[in-house]
């Protein structure tokens, strides 16, 4: 197992953060080792927010469920989608381009996605902390309103960045026979049920936040309640 590799196992996220700055330098190489990812047709459409402003950030912690590490890590960056800089560059060229379509959105999601996990692991590799902020498209109007955001860009989710004043477990995955399958799918009752045993015991023996679940039971919210069903007319 080489350096990279355990890096990439080494995954945690952290929301406790040092008072330590990360310097301009640095962020800007994390960023430029971000636009090193794949991009689907070299498309590259992702626009990332480097949001200063302190109210600002004040604000959407607020508006991404009182997750108050927003405000208070070095650096706090929303990834957005970006299909506008692309499009406007394909029309100067006089070409009928056509806007809207489900592709498009597939395309400029995933392009952010894996640009920003580079990112992620660029940062952890310099040895700091991330923790990505799904909670941003609890309000993505508003989000998309603070930052000034025009159509056809929306905010895909935000990143806390900074160096970590904490040293949390790292967190059990599945068990690779679960998700890694030979020419067709099938079934993984008996893996899921393994792991929920895996992830009682770490929900229970972790140094901070025990509690009383598993892995399944920890998905029903996201199944249940925290739908977001704003999202699909935003």
């Amino acid at each position: 197992m080489n350096d990279v590799i355990k890096l990439l196992k080494s995954h945690r996220s952290i929301r406790k953060f040092s008072d330590q700055q990360i310097s301009s330098e640095l962020l800007r190489e994390l960023i430029q080792a971000g636009q090193g990812a794949a991009t689907s047709s070299h498309v590259q459409a992702y626009t990332v927010i480097h949001v200063k402003n302190q109210a600002n950030r004040e604000q959407i912690a607020e508006l991404a469920g009182g997750q108050g590490y927003i405000a208070t890590c070095s650096d706090f960056l929303v990834f957005c989608a970006d299909m506008k800089r692309p499009t406007e560059a394909s029309e100067r060229t006089g070409a009928n381009v056509v806007r809207g379509m489900t592709e498009q959105l597939l395309v400029a999601t995933v392009d952010t996605a894996l640009m920003a996990q580079n990112v992620a692991v660029a940062a952890e590799s310099e040895g700091l902390g991330i923790c990505y902020i799904g909670g941003i498209r609890n309000n993505p109007q508003q989000i998309s309103d603070l930052l000034r955001l025009p159509k056809h860009v929306y905010p895909v989710f935000g990143m806390c960045l900074g160096y970590p004043d904490q040293a949390p477990e790292v967190k059990p995955r599945l068990p690779v026979e679960a998700v890694l399958k030979e020419d067709y799918y099938t079934e993984d009752g008996e893996q899921v049920e393994a792991f929920d045993t895996t992830m009682q015991a770490y929900y229970q023996a972790r140094s901070s936040s025990n509690k009383d679940t598993d892995w399944s039971r920890n998905l029903k919210p996201l199944f249940d309640n925290k739908l977001r069903p704003h999202m699909r007319d935003f």
